[in-house]
């Protein structure tokens, strides 16, 4: 992975996208927690290519705008691009767009770390009990 490596995901706004489907309010638009969830499958997707098999990343920060609504039926495109690198940590600028107008509806920046799966899960159930 390098600086510059991106990819964009195209997604269309649903009733079970919702902030009223996913709890974060009343209202029939996208929903801000699935619009970081959507940042953050691009980040993964920009990861993807430079990842083994036995490799993983983790979000461990996020900072997320969510400047304008978007109605049930409205396609978003969401770009992640990789602005910083140092060993495991992986910073990310991301963008979402009404793709009907190129609307920029949400900025920010992710950030994740690259971990062996196994090892990672190890810890996790060892903390756990």
């Amino acid at each position: 992975m390098q600086t510059g490596d991106s990819a964009t995901l195209r997604f269309t706004v649903t009733d079970a996208d919702t902030a009223a489907a996913v709890g974060s309010g009343d209202l029939a638009v996208l929903g801000t927690p699935r619009l970081l969830a959507w940042c953050e499958a691009a980040t993964c997707a920009a990861l993807a290519d430079s990842l083994s098999a036995e490799q993983t990343s983790v979000g461990t920060r996020v900072s997320l705008e969510h400047l304008a609504a978007s109605p049930v039926g409205e396609t978003l495109d969401v770009q992640a691009t990789v602005a910083y690198v140092d060993g495991r940590l992986v910073r990310f600028q991301v963008a979402a767009s009404h793709a009907s107008d190129g609307r920029v509806v949400g900025h920010g920046e992710v950030t994740r770390v690259v971990v062996d799966r196994e090892r990672f899960l190890a810890r996790v159930s060892q903390a756990g009990g």
